[in-house]
């Protein structure tokens, strides 16, 4: 299984796709992921057996492409998505915000 880059096509085994994430949006519900071939960035949903790519709209996360990825599954923890395909678990940490007027 391969897992395409949308921006420059490139194709990538699930533990060098997923290592590539670096940051959990936990209240939209969102992981980033950069490329490592080109750099592009992009957003997207991990969902059981699918990526979920879109854009952020009124508040909201609109999924409009999917990339199928059997086997997939996910787990939120408080501070961290956890994917998981096959054996394999890789953990994507949520970057802490920091609250505005706060030093």
């Amino acid at each position: 299984m391969l897992i395409p880059c949308l921006a420059c096509e490139s194709r990538f085994r699930p533990d060098e796709y997923f290592r590539a994430c670096h940051d959990y949006h936990r209240g939209m519900d969102l992981v980033s992921w950069t490329c490592p071939r080109c750099g592009n960035r992009d957003e997207l949903r991990v969902l059981p057996g699918e990526l979920g790519f879109g854009y952020p709209r009124h508040g909201r996360f609109d999924v409009s492409d999917r990339v199928r990825v059997p086997g997939l599954q996910r787990r939120r923890q408080d501070m961290r998505l956890d994917i998981s395909l096959d054996q394999n678990v890789w953990r994507v940490p949520t970057r802490l915000r920091q609250l505005a007027g706060a030093r």
